[in-house]
């Protein structure tokens, strides 16, 4: 696969992870660090997804 299709795969995974994350945030009921832990984000990375939320 070329390199910019594999980027671009990999960006639409990123994206469908943060949106999974957000949800999971939404929840409430499931720590950052379980977060991270599902979808493959830094627990830094999750908090600012938190942050963002609640701004």
């Amino acid at each position: 696969m070329c390199r910019a299709m594999e980027d671009m795969r990999n960006q639409t995974l990123k994206e469908g992870m943060i949106s999974v994350a957000k949800r999971m945030l939404e929840d409430g009921t499931i720590t950052l660090e379980k977060i991270a832990e599902f979808v493959g984000l830094s627990v830094d990375e999750v908090r600012k997804l938190k942050t963002d939320q609640n701004a």
